[in-house]
């Protein structure tokens, strides 16, 4: 069951959205993301090399919600290229 407490509400699920940023966006794109906060689903923001500039911890309650916050806000942030979300599952 993908569902589960997660800062203190019932059921609700997390996904790591990893994404590519065009160069010098990363702090920008933090910042924005960090300002959402958790009431916009937003649980942590980190910088990461490696194949992916930033990293998001998303929580909502339920994939679909998932899907609006990143399709319907994150990859429309300006510099922000690509995104690779992923189900927490445990």
């Amino acid at each position: 069951m993908l569902g589960r407490f997660l800062d203190g509400k019932k059921n609700s699920m997390k996904a790591y959205v990893l994404m590519t940023v065009t160069a010098g966006a990363s702090p920008e794109i933090q910042e924005e993301l960090r300002s959402w906060g958790p009431a916009g689903g937003i649980l942590e923001v980190d910088a990461v090399a490696g194949s992916y500039d930033v990293v998001a911890v998303v929580e909502a309650a339920d994939p679909r919600e998932i899907g609006e916050i990143v399709m319907g806000k994150i990859q429309h942030l300006d510099g922000v290229l690509t995104t690779v979300t992923l189900f927490s599952i445990g």
